[in-house]
């Protein structure tokens, strides 16, 4: 993939992700099916990449953030976490974030386009995004909670933010599924749409924020941002310092279950 995205109505890849600009609306979509889009380290800074580069380019004024296949994205490749190196999710304390940008800030709104699962990892990028659209057969969760691994992609400083601190406990606590309508009234989803609908209904939803005159829309959105009372930066890095004293304690040992073959195609067991 190219540095940016070289002009309104271009399309980029890196070959797990992929890059459509149409009409200021950059499209960033993950695409690894075959793992329904878990990120490995090559995908999470391909995708930070695609970010950084759609939030540098002038002709860009709202990011959509999708994933291929019918699914949004599927949380950290366990796999790769477990396996090898080079594909391994980073895991030092930085601002590159192990799912990709979820420790950065974009300039532009960014809406989520759900499909599917998006779950751990895969919730944390989705409230990443300002706003977030579920298709009505999607389901969230905190899935990485039967395989010992903490959240450290902004999930325990955006989701009590997003839901208040009793409902994001019991999702962090308990890593329950949670469907659409549930989503819809706790205020994790902000539109609900039909099955396959979501990247369309997204884009809609974004054309109407950008046809606003940009600079008070822009700056309202900073003033949001910024009305907690701890820097989301620091906040994002003593989560990170958090997360890692965890790992450090039990070295992702529930993992080797997932790698065995425990919790596919959505199974939620315990």
């Amino acid at each position: 993939m190219s540095d940016s995205p070289s002009a309104p109505g271009s399309d980029s890849s890196s070959g797990c992700v992929a890059v459509d600009v149409v009409d200021r609306i950059a499209t960033i979509t993950i695409d690894r099916v075959v793992v329904r889009n878990a990120v490995d380290r090559p995908t999470a800074d391909a995708l930070e990449a695609a970010v950084r580069a759609a939030d540098a380019d002038p002709d860009v004024a709202a990011i959509v953030l999708a994933g291929a296949g019918g699914t949004f994205c599927a949380g950290a490749d366990l796999q790769a976490v477990h396996g090898d190196p080079e594909r391994r999710n980073r895991l030092e304390r930085s601002h590159h974030a192990p799912m990709g940008p979820t420790r950065t800030t974009t300039s532009v709104p960014v809406v989520a386009a759900i499909e599917g699962h998006a779950v751990a990892g895969g919730l944390e990028l989705a409230l990443w995004a300002d706003l977030r659209v579920m298709a009505d057969d999607a389901v969230v969760g905190v899935f990485c909670r039967r395989w010992g691994v903490p959240l450290i992609d902004g999930g325990t400083v955006r989701l009590p933010r997003l839901v208040g601190m009793s409902r994001a406990l019991d999702l962090v606590l308990t890593g329950r599924p949670v469907d659409a309508a549930e989503a819809l009234a706790m205020g994790l989803a902000n539109r609900v749409c039909a099955s396959g609908e979501a990247v369309a209904t997204a884009t809609a939803l974004a054309r109407t924020i950008i046809d606003f005159p940009t600079p008070a829309m822009l700056a309202d959105r900073a003033g949001v941002h910024a009305a907690f009372d701890r820097d989301l930066d620091e906040a994002l890095l003593a989560e990170h310092d958090r997360g890692m004293a965890a790992i450090d304690t039990d070295d992702l040992a529930d993992v080797g279950r997932f790698v065995e073959g425990a919790g596919r195609r959505g199974a939620f067991d315990g």
